[in-house]
């Protein structure tokens, strides 16, 4: 069996290289990061971070925090809010070269991985958002640079670190919690099960519980509403949910055709090529984490957490083929430069009046949710002159924790009421006080709302004037009077964890 170099060993790292890369990527997001709008989740974040918990239905409390935290420096700046990942992406892509590195990567193969990530559909699209998608990124990534290390040059004491990350990272997404649970899999199966051996693995596993449990001990108070919302999001609940046999297929569509070669190469050395037997367990991990999300109708981004260690697996091996001719040469920059093509897709470069004759919406669910909030809050709004609500103000019902974070960013001038979501986190902070009697109900089907109200009348249908078919496009605003049950009977039935 092929063994780990010892430690000292490694290539020259490319500092400025792969610094150039990040420093890069990062200017072009926080270039484009003012367009568009907030993304739904954004809206979703910041509504959290204004009720600030150990725990939300459907994620942990770090994004939130820090949504919280860049809406004290600034609350309407699209700029403030998204630089923590367009920070997250940069380190990422760092963390790409130290790990490129750690496999034996030269210069070059440094310098081609951390390209490679930073060009890649799905690094670039999360990291224009603020989400808990990006922000686990490089927690994801500096985890199995570190196990690497510690398998490589057999400093245990790292373990500590892992755990360490892995507890912070699984604050901002549960995710991390799979790539450890890849990783101890993949070394099960093929090694170095020696690490086993050594008490620091087990008190790093420690530490990431102890930082983790806090939500652990949310989520056991609320009952595990986070199991719920994954079943929903299997059944396909979610606008970015995809049928278990589009998995491996949108494994390209999301990375990229382009770049896609280069992370396969990297996948199949990992699982083949002696001279990183001692790393085979990433690639058993990627192989794990694809069964198991295929089996629980997992999203297909689900398993992008290995992918900067493929990039870096892969960079060698396609520098080694271009080397043999030098005709080659042409196609890694043509690739690089063809992945770029893409950019109109995942980064909001076309103007808004140019979306809806494009291809964007269709190709990337999440453009859509980032266009016309202040208009459908300003079309709900209008629904209230000349009606007379109970108290002077009209509570509105929000269907989903997008309209329910909008109405609270935007909603103030136009005189509506406390805003209450049935989804999720808005669910949690109801229902209405029992005075409200009477609501504008957003996004509803009337068959939801006639139960609880005499009265049910359509007011108006959303519209972005835009010709944008996103989820808000065409929903319904209903007026709804004459309340025949108590909000505490009425408020379970409404619930939507999904």
């Amino acid at each position: 069996m092929a063994q780990p170099r010892g430690q000292g060993t490694l290539p020259p790292l490319a500092r400025r290289e792969v610094y150039g890369v990040a420093a890069v990527v990062a200017l072009v997001l926080i270039a484009f990061s003012a367009r568009y709008g907030y993304h739904r989740d954004e809206l979703y974040f910041i509504d959290c971070g204004h009720h600030l918990a150990w725990g939300y239905p459907d994620q942990p409390p770090l994004v939130p925090l820090i949504a919280r935290i860049m809406t004290d420096i600034s609350a309407s700046s699209l700029i403030v809010l998204r630089l923590p990942s367009a920070l997250a992406v940069a380190v990422t892509i760092w963390l790409t070269g130290l790990t490129a590195r750690e496999l034996g990567g030269e210069r070059q193969a440094q310098l081609l991985a951390a390209t490679a990530t930073g060009v890649s559909y799905f690094v670039l699209g999360s990291g224009h958002l603020l989400s808990t998608t990006t922000i686990d990124l490089p927690f994801e990534a500096a985890v199995i640079w570190l196990s690497l290390r510690a398998v490589r040059t057999g400093t245990d004491r790292l373990w500590l670190a892992v755990g360490a990350l892995a507890g912070i990272g699984l604050m901002a997404n549960d995710l991390v919690g799979f790539i450890v649970l890849g990783l101890v899999i993949g070394v099960l199966a093929v090694g170095p099960r020696r690490i086993f051996r050594s008490p620091w693995i087990y008190l790093g596993a420690v530490l990431m519980v102890a930082i983790w449990s806090p939500y652990l001990i949310w989520q056991a108070h609320h009952h595990w509403p986070q199991l719920t919302i994954a079943r929903a999001i299997a059944n396909g609940s979610s606008g970015t949910s995809q049928p278990r046999w589009a998995f491996l297929p949108f494994q390209i569509v999301i990375t990229g055709i382009w770049v896609t070669p280069l992370w396969i190469t990297g996948l199949v050395r990992l699982l083949r090529e002696d001279s990183l037997r001692w790393a085979r367990a990433v690639g058993v991990a990627w192989i794990a984490l694809a069964v198991i999300f295929i089996a629980t109708g997992g999203k297909p981004y689900y398993i992008l957490g290995l992918l900067p260690a493929l990039f870096a697996a892969g960079a060698p091996a396609v520098l080694a083929w271009c080397r043999r001719s030098p005709g080659r040469w042409r196609w890694l920059p043509a690739a690089l430069v063809l992945e770029l093509v893409g950019l109109p897709i995942v980064l909001p470069i076309l103007s808004l009046s140019a979306v809806h004759s494009s291809p964007v919406v269709a190709l990337n669910y999440d453009a859509g949710e980032t266009i016309a909030w202040p208009t459908y809050v300003a079309e709900i709004g209008a629904v209230t002159p000349g009606t007379v609500a109970v108290g002077g103000r009209f509570p509105v019902l929000a269907s989903n924790y997008g309209e329910a974070g909008a109405l609270t960013r935007y909603g103030m001038p136009y005189g509506l009421g406390q805003v209450y979501g049935v989804q999720n986190a808005n669910w949690v902070w109801g229902p209405p006080p029992e005075t409200d009697r009477q609501a504008i109900a957003i996004g509803f089907d009337r068959s939801q709302l006639t139960p609880y109200f005499r009265t049910v009348t359509l007011r108006t249908r959303l519209d972005n004037h835009l010709n944008v078919d996103d989820d808000e496009q065409n929903q319904p605003v209903w007026l709804c009077s004459g309340r025949t049950e108590p909000w505490s009977q009425i408020w379970p039935k409404l619930r939507d964890y999904g």
